[in-house]
């Protein structure tokens, strides 16, 4: 009966079945970044600092005076409170990271991760990377599965492209781990946003698999969808980078200014193990400019499969609309941080704008405004 309609029943159990795995070893996995955190020392950043302070010393003393006369010094936060004083010479000769920040071109340093120098805190994080590599694997088999049973892309509805874009979240990720890029820190957010996102797909998103209507029948369906899901992961990377940004950039200036105690600075040790708020800008300045074209080519294809299928490029149809805001709203941010004055905190505030914008372009769009591309709805 089922086969008869074109949809195979055997595949899209499994597919609800590997979901389900994916969920459970995710759930491990954040449990296990969560570990990593609490067992990162406490005291990481002011062990590193003063051994670091010891080798800006030795340093200082062995280099020749016109070389010592052009260091920069790094005041780096310690874990009680207090500041210590470094060389750029010196944490460049340590191998340590030095930025510079966009508020006053003041230098930082990156903090140790999310471990600190916990060994335990190391052991856990390289399970929790090893745990999301299997939940990915578990998670594509989903994906697959769910389009093998019905032949066809398997993201035709919410619940398919929710699927689909908590994948490419994980697999953003485990890309910029790939490319040796320090984002370790990125994983409890990440574990905990694909939970949320798989979570509210499988209860309250979930539609039986099943044929698409006529529109959907269109090789521009691989195209479109499947950039546009890219995009997503990659703009919730930056997202978590500028809030941490923001967060980290607002506790340095507390440091700064003595204020030492307090609610916001009562996780100083989880603040210290994170990036240099100059890293974290930087990094979701960099995935945000490198999306944009795709989703700039996002949308032109959407255009032209509309054109395909309905006779017309554009008929500001609420997504067609929203889709256009979420554009504006990504290369306004773009052209701030091009913008002298526009750097740091103001830029960041349009860049969570603009993640906001693309939130309610899928989820509020989709859900409470009706629109050509209702039949995507919930089942």
């Amino acid at each position: 009966m089922h086969l008869a309609s074109g949809v195979d029943p055997h595949l899209a159990d499994l597919s609800n079945k590997l979901i389900y795995s994916a969920m459970a070893v995710y759930l491990i996995a954040m449990f296990a970044h969560m570990f990593e955190w609490t067992f990162g020392s406490k005291g990481a950043v002011a062990v590193r600092s003063a051994e670091q302070a010891n080798l800006a010393e030795t340093v200082a003393a062995a280099n020749e005076p016109a070389k010592a006369a052009k260091k920069v010094t790094v005041t780096v936060a310690s874990a009680s409170g207090g500041t210590t004083t470094l060389t750029r010479t010196a944490l460049a000769d340590a191998g340590a990271t030095v930025v510079t920040s966009g508020r006053d071109e003041a230098e930082e340093i990156d903090g140790p991760g999310a471990a600190g120098t916990s060994e335990k805190g190391d052991l856990a994080g390289r399970i929790a990377v090893s745990l999301t590599v299997l939940g990915a694997l578990l998670h594509a088999g989903a994906v697959l599965t769910r389009g093998l049973s019905v032949m066809r892309w398997p993201w035709g509805n919410m619940y398919e492209f929710s699927c689909a874009f908590g994948l490419t979240m994980v697999l953003a990720y485990l890309g910029l781990l790939a490319a040796k890029k320090k984002v370790r820190w990125l994983g409890l957010p990440v574990m905990v946003a694909v939970l949320l996102i798989l979570g509210l797909a499988v209860s309250v998103l979930y539609t039986d698999s099943e044929q698409l209507v006529p529109a959907l029948h269109s090789y521009w369906l691989a195209i479109h969808v499947s950039t546009a899901t890219i995009c997503g992961g990659a703009f919730y990377a930056a997202f978590v980078a500028t809030l941490l940004f923001l967060g980290k950039d607002r506790y340095d200036q507390r440091i700064e200014l003595g204020l030492t105690t307090g609610p916001f600075n009562t996780p100083a040790s989880i603040w210290q193990r994170l990036p240099a708020a100059g890293s974290l800008d930087k990094l979701s300045y960099r995935i945000n400019a490198m999306v944009f074209p795709l989703w700039t080519f996002t949308i032109i294809a959407g255009a032209i499969w509309a054109e395909a299928a309905w006779g017309k490029y554009w008929e500001w149809d609420p997504k067609e609309t929203w889709s256009f805001i979420t554009w504006v709203a990504y290369a306004a941010y773009l052209h701030a941080r091009a913008t002298a004055g526009w750097k740091g905190r103001k830029a960041a505030y349009l860049a969570l704008l603009a993640f906001a914008c693309w939130l309610f372009n899928f989820y509020g769009v989709n859900i409470f405004v009706t629109g050509k591309h209702s039949y995507a709805g919930v089942g």
